[in-house]
């Protein structure tokens, strides 16, 4: 590995925050950011801001203009070797005269996988890879997966009481956590392509399933619905007025007449197979719903929900958030049901813990370890 300064070190920060910007809105393609850098200073910065729009580094170049050359640049993931919906980044780098590219991370997209990196090479230019390598890999978690086995990257939300309860014994839940909590998924909500919820939540809460913060409106996520039996009412918030073109039903079949209804208020209806238990098939649901470039996924569900999800292995990351209250009752709600571990030595470890703190609630982040699997 290269000897990275520090300066290196704060201009790819500078492209990580640039890169950011567009959480939320790259899908299906990733977050990049890059700057040009003239004699210590960056005359150029740029990031992706949605799919079919220049990448980063077009962006940083047109930035830079003339002061590209000689210059070097940080972008946050190996430059793209290969004609999509833009050229190759690489031969417009190239052109730019640029001496020096670092890169924080490869792509592990196979059609670039290296081949970027081998380009400016064999170009002359000096390529050095890895810088905050961990932090350019995470911010694209969700597109890395995506990318490399065709299904999305799926975060469970739940929110508990301290004894770890989603609800009374007489079904209340609204609100266990503060404020500050529902602001932070309102964020979660918006980096995500898609929200989805079981019947049970629905029926309940009547969510909207929006991302209701000042300027993040037009990052608001699919909402997917899991109904099976379709139980969903017509007038169910989650159909507002915005709903029809960010809204998706997954059901079982059934007939014409009554799913006539639901086209007139949703994207798309999904018919898919259920399982022995009459659950959708989540796994098959993954696949379909990466199919429309949806690659990320929060479920925000119920007991019910988020134990068919952990049963079925499509979960890479929990976010629970923990309330300083005890609710007790047998009749109370878990935050996960489902056939679950027979053994503890069965239970599934998380690792890369995060803790944060919102005034008195708790929020522990982190990732499934499904015991070698890797994405």
């Amino acid at each position: 590995m290269s000897d990275f300064t520090i300066s290196d070190t704060g201009f790819m920060q500078e492209a990580l925050g640039l890169a950011r910007r567009a959480l939320g809105l790259t899908a299906p393609n990733p977050m990049v950011g890059a700057v040009v850098v003239a004699n210590g200073e960056i005359v150029g910065r740029g990031f992706h801001p949605r799919a079919g729009e220049p990448h980063a580094e077009i962006f940083a170049l047109r930035n830079a203009g003339d002061r590209a050359l000689n210059a070097e640049l940080y972008v946050t993931l190996e430059p793209c070797n290969h004609q999509g919906k833009t050229p190759p980044c690489t031969e417009t780098i190239i052109r730019a005269g640029i001496r020096r590219v670092v890169i924080g991370t490869t792509d592990p997209n196979p059609l670039v996988e290296g081949r970027g990196a081998k380009r400016l090479l064999e170009a002359g230019i000096k390529v050095e890879i890895g810088l905050l390598g961990s932090e350019c890999c995470r911010l694209n978690e969700a597109w890395n997966k995506y990318i490399t086995t065709g299904l999305p990257f799926v975060t469970l939300k739940t929110a508990a009481s301290l004894d770890g309860r989603i609800a009374t014994h007489s079904g209340h839940s609204q609100w266990i956590t503060n404020e500050k909590s529902r602001h932070y998924v309102h964020q979660l909500r918006a980096a995500n392509d898609g929200i989805l919820v079981g019947i049970g939540t629905l029926l309940k809460d009547n969510p909207k399933l929006t991302a209701r913060l000042p300027g993040l409106e037009p990052r608001s996520p699919y909402r997917i619905i899991v109904d099976s039996l379709l139980r969903t009412p017509l007038d169910s918030q989650v159909f507002g007025p915005d709903g029809r073109e960010r809204m998706l039903l997954v059901t079982h079949q059934h007939s014409e007449e009554k799913l006539a209804p639901y086209r007139k208020l949703v994207k798309e209806i999904l018919i898919l197979p259920t399982n022995d238990l009459g659950q959708i098939d989540l796994l098959e649901l993954m696949k379909t719903l990466a199919a429309r470039g949806i690659t990320s996924l929060l479920i925000e569900g119920g007991s019910e929900i988020n134990g068919s999800a952990l049963d079925n292995r499509i979960i890479d990351k929990v976010c629970f958030f923990y309330a300083p209250i005890l609710v007790g009752g047998r009749g109370s709600l878990g935050m996960i049901s489902g056939q679950g571990a027979e053994t503890i030595d069965q239970a599934l470890p998380i690792k890369d813990i995060t803790i944060r703190h919102f005034d008195d609630d708790l929020c522990i982040e982190g990732y499934l370890d499904y015991k070698g699997i890797k994405y």
